[in-house]
């Protein structure tokens, strides 16, 4: 009886064991496709493709420009390149959860690209930089850093779990964003997302 029960324990043990194992592959399969791709320059990014057949390039221009210009976007305007092209700049606020309690933990900046042509246009992403929060003097939390580190370089082990998730908030954040912007664009069909192993920022698209 007792070689039994130590047979049978035995073979619990293993059994956890492979659980555990796979259990951590799925995780780790599941963190890597809510992480943005990367482009042929090895940075992370975000793009898509849309037609709108009954929209004009102009109209399409005049309707960016203005969602660019909101406020409340999050997003800064910086250069409308004729009638082709408009670039701004963004930034999500990363937060870091404690139990009920949630402080922000940093902010990433990133680029924002858009242009135009007759009845479709195309945006992307890129460029994304993290920087850290600290507390000022009267309890603030503010940038500790005027240099953001980019979010597609890992740090050293210690932080890489912490690292994953600042990866993980920014692609929620960055498809949120999409949303808005398509929203705003008003498009009537399914947008073309171009597969990371592509060369995604083309000249002829």
């Amino acid at each position: 009886m007792p070689l039994k029960w130590g047979i049978f324990f035995t073979d619990m043990k293993f059994c956890i064991l492979v659980f555990c194992l796979l259990s951590s592959t799925v995780l780790s399969k599941a963190q890597q496709d809510t992480v943005l791709p990367i482009d042929e320059q090895g940075k992370l990014i975000y793009y898509e493709l849309v037609h709108t057949d009954q929209v004009s390039k102009d109209s399409l221009k005049n309707r960016a420009v203005r969602f660019l210009n909101k406020k409340d976007t999050g997003l800064k305007l910086k250069s409308v390149l004729g009638d082709t092209a408009t670039e701004a700049s963004g930034k999500f606020v990363i937060s870091k959860t404690l139990l009920v309690m949630s402080h922000p933990s940093g902010e990433v900046l990133y680029q924002f690209h858009v242009e135009y042509k007759e009845g479709k246009y195309r945006f992307w992403m890129t460029n994304f930089l993290f920087i850290p929060y600290q507390r000022d003097r009267y309890g603030n939390f503010v940038a500790a850093s005027s240099v953001g580190m980019p979010l597609e370089n890992m740090p050293g082990k210690l932080n890489a779990s912490q690292w994953k998730e600042y990866q993980v908030q920014a692609t929620a954040s960055a498809k949120q964003m999409a949303q808005k912007f398509k929203l705003a664009m008003e498009n009537q069909v399914q947008p073309t997302t171009v597969p990371a192993a592509t060369k995604i920022v083309k000249k002829s698209w």
